[in-house]
């Protein structure tokens, strides 16, 4: 019954959704392109597969997606690889990522109602369904299990507030985790409380973040952009989302430091680019941006207050040239961003109170001593003046980022594990 009401719904949101696609158009183009495909419509794509599909619904869960369907890829030499999204910068990066790769195709997967479910199902009859993260739509995971195509909740996490909204609908919720094959979770704790919602087959195989390799072009490109800084120290503020950058600029306006180190802005939407560029001069900065930077050049130079991030593709560039990074959504209670990638790169971190998406990982973080926790932006900015003013303690900091992320590799491995029965 709540998955007919829900239906239902959607019948008279439909409009609405289609209306909201060309209104976000007006800042990302992007939206009104393929919007056949979020209907079902797949006629333009070849269909032949065997395929094996990955749901990744946008730009982190993409990223995170990529040792999994790299070893899928050489796990399954016969199969073809289905990437669904959800928005164009996840798509953009599935482009990035496999661009030319003859066995890979990307889509968007179309919207919840079970006829436009059966009609993407029918058309590329994949052999299974890898779900990643927390992209769990009730009539996607509904109709694919009666179509008897196996589907994987992968790198699942449930923080407790997540928790506690999901178990409001009781058995409801229950029966909707069931439909999956297999629940693999992150941690013991995600799973723990998969359990307590009543779900059955759960297993912990880790996070598939801490097996993302630092692109050798990226490390190299981060090298070249510090070249252009001139010496001077860099702060990045990576995936910021609206609402924290003023906080952040009011805060580097008062810099508690002897010297101002160089800050690298890197807001998470590409549509708000101009936004926070024009923030950033308001607030009496001068900024240049990493569009207009040639890095090839003989004469690369950043001279301004702020560097504006305002690139795809290249936060390992980012993290590479940077002495200590902030990562976005968490001055604000957003969750936070991923901080895994970074430490990988050998860049320590600064989170503030609201990391409820990346819990377990920031606690951990911090125990190795490759993060601080801040309370808010003036905290942000006196624990970076600190540590960019000890040279052995930033050293010790980069050191442990590393380590920490060595020492959890391993969900890839786990993963392929976990799915060799049914996929064999």
């Amino acid at each position: 019954m709540l998955r007919l009401i829900y239906t239902l719904l959607w019948l008279l949101i439909l409009p609405v959704a289609l209306l909201r696609l060309v209104w976000r158009s007006r800042k990302e183009p992007g939206y009104v392109q393929n919007i056949g495909e979020r209907l079902g419509r797949y006629d333009d794509i070849p269909r032949e597969g065997p395929w094996l599909w990955v749901h990744a619904v946008s730009v982190g869960e993409t990223r995170a997606a990529q040792p999994l369907i790299d070893s899928l890829l050489a796990a399954y030499p016969g199969h073809r690889l289905l990437l669904t999204h959800m928005t164009p910068t996840g798509r953009q990066t599935g482009a990035q990522l496999y661009g030319g790769n003859p066995r890979i195709q990307q889509c968007y997967l179309p919207y919840d109602m079970p006829w436009l479910v059966r009609r993407f199902l029918a058309y590329f009859r994949p052999e299974a369904g890898l779900i990643m993260e927390t992209e769990v739509w009730p009539n996607l995971v509904h109709v694919t299990r009666r179509a008897g195509v196996p589907l994987f909740l992968v790198n699942a996490r449930l923080s407790p507030r997540s928790y506690r909204r999901t178990a409001r609908f009781g058995s409801a919720a229950a029966s909707l985790y069931n439909d999956f094959t297999m629940v693999l979770a992150q941690t013991a704790g995600d799973a723990e409380r998969y359990r307590a919602l009543g779900v059955r087959a759960v297993q912990v195989t880790g996070n598939l973040k801490f097996d993302m390799q630092a692109p050798e072009a990226g490390m190299a490109r981060g090298q070249a952009l510090r070249r252009a800084f001139g010496g001077r120290q860099v702060l990045a503020a990576a995936s910021t989302r609206e609402g924290e950058e003023p906080l952040i600029l009011e805060a580097f306006s008062r810099w508690p430091g002897a010297q101002r180190p160089l800050l690298l802005l890197v807001p998470r939407h590409p549509q708000r680019f101009d936004e926070v560029a024009g923030m950033a001069t308001r607030s009496g900065f001068s900024v240049q941006r990493r569009s207009a930077l040639d890095l090839d050049g003989p004469e690369a130079e950043v001279s301004a207050d702020i560097l504006l991030g305002d690139s795809m593709g290249e936060m390992a560039m980012y993290y590479a040239a940077s002495d200590i990074a902030y990562i976005g959504g968490s001055l604000i209670p957003l969750g936070g961003q991923n901080l895994i990638e970074a430490c990988a790169i050998g860049t320590p971190v600064l989170m503030g109170l609201h990391t409820f998406n990346f819990a377990q990982a920031t606690e951990d973080a911090i125990a190795a001593g490759a993060c601080l926790r801040v309370a808010n932006a003036d905290e942000l900015m006196r624990a970076a003046a600190e540590v960019l003013a000890d040279r052995s303690r930033l050293a010790e900091m980069r050191a442990n980022a590393l380590t920490f992320a060595g020492l959890h590799r391993g969900a890839t491995v786990r993963t392929l594990g976990a799915l060799a029965p049914v996929l064999r």
